[in-house]
């Protein structure tokens, strides 16, 4: 089963500033998330909502996972300093 994944508008924004070579990393890691969301490496993070981090070197991406709909939605991509802002 093949998962929908949607950048949230903020990610958009977000990976604009990321290097070419950072975001090619970046996407590889996203465009794998379609067929396993829950990659090895995967942390469920604590907290009120359903959400999930897998490290992309010194970056993050955070999403959520919606089985029931088969949809990933990433929610912040960015610098491990930065991210959990």
């Amino acid at each position: 089963m093949a998962y929908k994944v949607i950048l949230t508008g903020k990610v958009r924004k977000q990976i604009e500033t990321l290097s070419r070579s950072a975001w090619a990393r970046v996407r590889i890691a996203i465009d794998g998330l379609e067929t396993d969301p829950r990659p090895p490496g995967a942390v469920k993070m604590k907290g009120p909502f359903d959400t999930w981090r897998i490290r992309v070197g010194v970056y993050r991406v955070l999403y959520v996972i919606e089985d029931e709909r088969l949809v990933v939605l990433v929610v912040n991509v960015g610098h491990r300093r930065e991210v959990y802002r």
